[in-house]
């Protein structure tokens, strides 16, 4: 069975990788940080989600010695010059959270049409080998920002992001319907595509 590092304590993500992962039938060892004796801060200062990722699973690829899994994603609002981005998690300040983050970018939109709020989220996956190798694996999810929250899954800016294609927000659908859409799901089917990255 692989044993692979995933360079995050977020149940969301774990739970989103380790599904992608059992609907293809591939049996793997998900090891969180918090499991892996793993201490110290990891600062994310690159200016792109490849950067972001890479800073992480390097991080964690070295102090394990097993193959490590990071990913860096955020929401991308073409209205706002492609803001919040690689700050999406932290957008309105410190201390932020989903809701502030969320109240933040409806008032930065307050002024723009439904026309011009076009939107996608954005996910990099990097996985750093023992041997120094890397490889990055790029999804996205177009979408459109609504001036309202929709649904019961409340993570990151799901709430408000539109996917026409299903009528509905992302956090209308079930984990189903969001992995098959979702730019982390489209990231992980990629990496299942290159398992043999993760097996040589």
């Amino acid at each position: 069975m692989l044993k692979i590092v995933i360079a995050t304590n977020n149940n969301h993500k774990i739970s989103e990788f380790r599904s992608c992962f059992e609907q293809k039938g591939i049996e793997a060892e998900l090891i969180p940080i918090k499991d892996t004796g793993f201490t110290d801060e990891i600062i994310e200062n690159a200016d792109s989600f490849e950067g972001n990722a890479y800073i992480k699973a390097k991080a964690l690829c070295e102090f394990t010695g097993n193959i490590a899994i990071s990913d860096d994603s955020g929401l991308c609002v073409d209205a706002l010059g492609g803001a919040p981005g690689v700050y999406s998690a932290r957008y309105s300040g410190e201390g932020a959270t989903d809701d502030s983050n969320i109240d933040k970018l409806l008032c930065e939109l307050s002024s723009v049409p439904p026309s011009e709020r076009s939107a996608r989220f954005v996910c990099v996956i990097c996985v750093c080998r023992p041997d120094g190798e890397a490889i990055y694996l790029r999804g996205e999810s177009e979408g459109i920002i609504i001036d309202e929250r929709r649904g019961d899954g409340r993570f990151g800016y799901d709430p408000v992001f539109y996917c026409p294609d299903m009528n509905k927000t992302f956090a209308e659908m079930t984990s189903e319907e969001k992995n098959s859409l979702s730019h982390r799901g489209r990231a992980i089917e990629k990496l299942i595509s290159n398992i043999d990255f993760l097996t040589e």
